[in-house]
């Protein structure tokens, strides 16, 4: 989701964001999420007390640019969700941005679902813009089952090829997943309660790789490097259902992920976006090859995927 902006572009884009948290009472969490966007993704360093709404010139000049544009409503609708309510003045304040810089995003018809109280609707989607982003392709409503191919037609040789990871040496990537498996608890691919490999060996190589863990403030991290790294579908099947789930406390699907409220760290957020930008192999692209990567040894791979900071 990588967009150049040039110094005032940028600043136009943090006013964007301070418009939609001053809807309500600007927290604390609200500043230093301007405060982190502007630090980590645009290398800034600003006074967000000094902050102000942008003016018809900052609109127009984002405006001008659809990349920027949508990245500036983006930002924009994160921070209707900073202090983890379902606020409908900042949701409305937020389409009302997007129709001023002509976004007409996906994730966009899911802020107007939201505002119209249409829960049900936006999750469902989110759930299958999530999948899409994975599969690569559309899929039915309400196939979230795909997560859990292994109930019915369990894959031993599969789950027994997972387990040989252990056997790897103690610093490459397929001995530190296993080790991630152990102790969690998880079930590998292929066995019965195993989630879909197509899946897991991405996403839980992103959380060993980027060191990110399974809370639900882990949790929603690690799905915001992959929103950032990965790009499809990043708003609608990424960022806006794991801030829905862990910070709002909504359950989009109960049998693969639970819920949980305040878990979005206002700092780590925005520096986990830039840690996926930063990132020269998509995890959940074909260039990545888990298998082949398992073997190396995982400090190597993180530099080789400008995984380092």
């Amino acid at each position: 989701m990588h967009v150049q902006a040039t110094p005032d572009q940028a600043r136009a884009i943090l006013k964007t964001m301070f418009a939609i948290a001053a809807v309500g009472p600007l927290t604390e969490a609200d500043r230093a999420s301007i405060v982190a966007a502007a630090r980590y993704i645009f290398r800034l360093d600003i006074d967000a007390s000094t902050m102000t709404a942008p003016a018809a010139t900052d609109l127009q000049l984002l405006a001008a640019d659809p990349a920027l544009a949508n990245e500036a409503v983006r930002f924009a609708t994160v921070m209707a969700f900073v202090d983890g309510t379902l606020d409908n003045k900042k949701l409305t304040a937020v389409l009302a941005l997007a129709a001023k810089l002509g976004v007409k995003q996906d994730f966009v018809d899911d802020v107007a679902e939201l505002a119209q109280g249409h829960l049900h609707d936006a999750t469902a989607h989110m759930i299958r813009a999530n999948l899409e982003s994975v599969i690569g392709h559309p899929v039915a409503a309400g196939d979230e089952t795909w997560f859990l191919p292994y109930k019915n037609k369990a894959d031993p040789a599969l789950a027994a090829r997972f387990h040989a990871l252990a056997n790897l040496p103690a610093n490459s990537l397929g001995n530190a997943f296993a080790t991630f498996y152990k102790a969690n608890k998880y079930a590998f691919p292929g066995e019965p309660t195993g989630l879909n490999f197509t899946f897991a060996a991405p996403h839980d190589s992103s959380h060993v790789l980027a060191g990110y863990d399974t809370s639900p403030r882990g949790e929603l991290l690690v799905s915001t490097f992959t929103a950032a790294m990965h790009r499809k579908e990043a708003m609608a099947g990424h960022v806006l259902p794991v801030i829905l789930s862990f910070h709002l406390g909504i359950t989009l699907v109960s049998d693969v992920a639970g819920s949980a409220r305040g878990a979005l760290d206002p700092k780590e957020f925005w520096h986990a976006w830039a840690r996926g930008e930063a990132v020269t192999i998509d995890l959940f692209g074909p260039s990545f090859d888990f298998w082949a990567a398992t073997a190396e040894p995982i400090e190597a791979l993180r530099s080789r995927l400008g995984l380092n900071t």
